[in-house]
């Protein structure tokens, strides 16, 4: 932690120039911290002064200031650790909702770091449901890829994903550490069109040391499936982690 972001008078300065001035002191407040973070002043992980500070350099009451930092935190703009201080948070990472992207791109124009970590990679039976959507005889092997893609070191996505193997020849000999499956797959078999189903799950013991997360947050599940011409090439499931992924999606109301 990088110790108080803004020292008392500076506070104060603030929040004397947040307008207008008839509005509820709680809303200056959270109005003159969220455009200091938005504003790239007050970085992630930087603390911010304590409730004391607040109130002692603004005048107001610990109520007031209370407020103002716990629906920040809701906002996911703060972190507040109990007996230690408040944070400005991470920001989330997102993804676009419509279409399919390559997730080291969406982390690497971020301007964090991508890397990614290989659990397996083999070929091996599906269970029926797999199979069916990849058109496959239930005798069919189909080729199967683990991997966990980080930013920053933290794990942003499990990938679990199942590939038709007369559409990716060579796909078991791939280093996925060097590159994703979606890039050696765009090179074989371009995509043609895919599906997203979004819901929200807890994730399994195993998916959690995996992740390092809690048996308690909420994850993000995307199940995709990926066709080339008219066939179905891939099938996947992707975990997100809820404390560090989000999805946008933009809509043209004509």
């Amino acid at each position: 932690m990088d110790g108080l972001v803004v020292e008392a008078v500076e506070i104060a300065r603030l929040y004397a120039r947040q307008t207008p001035a008839s509005a509820p002191a709680y809303q200056r407040i959270k109005d003159l911290v969220a455009g200091e973070i938005l504003g790239g002043r007050w970085r992630e992980g930087e603390a911010l002064p304590s409730e004391s500070q607040f109130v002692e350099s603004l005048g107001l009451s610990r109520m007031t200031i209370n407020r103002a930092l716990r629906e920040l935190s809701a906002d996911g703009l703060l972190r507040r650790v109990m007996g230690v201080g408040t944070f400005v948070a991470r920001r989330k990472s997102s993804s676009a909702l419509a279409g399919v992207h390559n997730i080291a791109d969406e982390v690497r124009d971020r301007g964090h770091g991508y890397s990614a970590r290989v659990l397996s990679l083999r070929e091996e039976l599906p269970d029926p449901e797999i199979s069916a959507q990849l058109g496959l005889d239930g005798r069919r092997s189909a080729f199967r890829s683990r991997v966990v893609h980080l930013e920053d070191g933290a794990a942003v996505q499990l990938e679990d994903r199942y590939v038709h193997p007369d559409f990716a020849p060579g796909y078991l000999d791939q280093d996925f550490t060097a590159g994703t499956p979606f890039t050696f797959l765009s090179e074989v078999a371009p995509l043609g069109k895919g599906e997203h189903i979004v819901e929200a799950v807890l994730p399994s013991a195993e998916e959690c040391e995996i992740l390092g997360i809690g048996p308690s947050e909420p994850c993000l599940l995307i199940q995709r499936r990926t066709w080339s011409g008219d066939a179905v090439v891939s099938v996947a499931r992707l975990i997100h982690p809820g404390s560090r992924y989000r999805l946008v999606g933009t809509f043209d109301a004509h």
